[in-house]
């Protein structure tokens, strides 16, 4: 019996399944995509249930969780899997990475619900945080409920002390919503599949991943440029900083995570000195 072409047959279809599994794999990263575009564009279509021009043109990052499931009987939890993309320091957006939240919640609760999740950073610390491995919100960045509406004041938590504000939308309402204790984290999984191999989120954020992304996934940093665009618009057209001419200082500074060598690492889209 000739034990060969048998070989042959089951290395050939080794290969095959591999293959469609990469393929399957990197579809679902696309779908998120897809998901995380369809709910900004949804969100901003309506002024009035828009998050404010001013919270959206001065964001340092934004995090899209589609389809956030929060379920349970007393003792609840809430899973998401989404995208997150950071401001460069000349007022664009970079291409995202992918991200999970997670939280338990204890109390009389029943049932099974379906909402979309956005959160908007407005200090640079907490995504130095993000982009090191993961964040407990509330407890390692202060998060409030966000103002709903572009014309809406900022300021509903007093004096703006609020690293992360929070929405979300479900059953076609879109509202600021509590999400102290949830823990929001790197899927380092999903983006080995998006980025290939060795990628980090500093390397994505900079534009240094080891393979270019899906026309889906940057599919979500342009819906960004679009919406930031129209919010500098409304307020009065200021334009975004030219590239290598914001100050010193302006932009996301990312933080070296563990192992990187500090003296070859440089931050997230520097600005020159003029």
């Amino acid at each position: 019996m000739n034990i060969a072409p048998t070989r042959l047959a089951l290395v050939l279809a080794g290969l095959l399944a591999a293959t469609a599994a990469v393929a399957v794999a990197g579809q679902r990263e696309d779908v998120r995509a897809d998901d995380a575009v369809r709910v900004v564009k949804q969100i901003q279509s309506i002024p009035e249930s828009a998050i404010p021009d001013r919270l959206l043109d001065d964001a340092k990052a934004i995090v899209v969780v589609p389809d956030t499931i929060k379920a349970g009987f007393m003792l609840g939890g809430r899973r998401g899997l989404g995208l997150m993309s950071v401001k460069s320091a000349d007022g664009t957006w970079s291409n995202p990475v992918f991200v999970k939240l997670a939280g338990a919640s204890f109390g009389l609760q029943a049932g099974v619900q379906s909402a979309d999740v956005i959160l908007v950073f407005r200090s640079e610390r907490g995504v130095d945080s993000i982009v090191n491995g993961k964040i407990t919100l509330g407890a390692d960045a202060g998060i409030a409920a966000g103002p709903v509406g572009r014309n809406a004041a900022a300021a509903t938590d007093g004096e703006l002390k609020a690293e992360i504000w929070s929405w979300s939308r479900a059953r076609g309402l879109f509202a600021g919503v509590a999400l102290d204790g949830a823990v929001l984290s790197i899927d380092n999984g999903a983006n080995r599949t998006a980025y290939g191999e060795g990628s980090t989120p500093r390397g994505i954020f900079e534009g240094r991943a080891a393979s270019a992304p899906s026309a889906a996934i940057t599919g979500f940093r342009d819906a960004l440029e679009e919406a930031t665009a129209a919010a500098r618009q409304a307020r009065g057209g200021k334009p975004a900083p030219a590239a290598n001419t914001a100050p010193a200082g302006e932009g996301v500074q990312i933080q070296p995570l563990a192992g990187d060598n500090p003296a070859t690492t440089t931050p997230l889209a520097p600005a020159s000195k003029p």
